[in-house]
């Protein structure tokens, strides 16, 4: 004898039928329904999850960019810097700081002027979802400093 005994299910009542327009379910008609569910269910939910990694991705590319356009405008504007300065300190700043974060990045300082300088840093995303390509562009603006006696 097994402990504890086994539960026995008393038959249902003779004479009770279900309500009408009711039909009753044959047993084991529902087989398989929650995996089909799974089935349908989850390739959304792992789409929702790659989604938010990618957008992580992309916001840190973003900040790596705009950490390195104020890094170069930095270093232009300083007395006596040049763009090409910037465009150097911009360059060696998100190869550093943006690696695994910020692919192929690019420096531009097109749009400095006289008084201004303009430092544009571009770069791929890592791309975690497949087939998707983001570029982020980030420019830094900043006055030229000036010696006045």
């Amino acid at each position: 004898m097994t402990w504890p005994p086994p539960r026995r299910i008393a038959p249902p009542p003779r004479g009770i039928t279900p309500p009408r327009g009711i039909a009753p379910t044959p047993r084991g008609t529902e087989r398989g329904a929650l995996s089909l569910s799974y089935a349908v269910i989850l390739p959304i939910v792992l789409l929702f999850i790659m989604l938010v990694i990618q957008a992580s991705f992309w916001f840190l590319a973003r900040e790596a960019a705009l950490a390195a356009a104020r890094q170069g405008a930095d270093a232009a504007r300083v007395l006596g810097g040049s763009p090409e300065a910037g465009r150097a300190a911009a360059l060696a700043f998100a190869r550093h700081s943006g690696a695994g974060y910020l692919l192929d990045p690019g420096v531009s300082t097109g749009g400095s002027t006289a008084s201004t300088v303009a430092v544009t840093v571009t770069g791929r995303v890592p791309s975690f979802v497949p087939g998707l390509v983001v570029d982020v562009s980030e420019t830094a603006q900043a006055p030229v400093e000036e010696f006045q006696p």
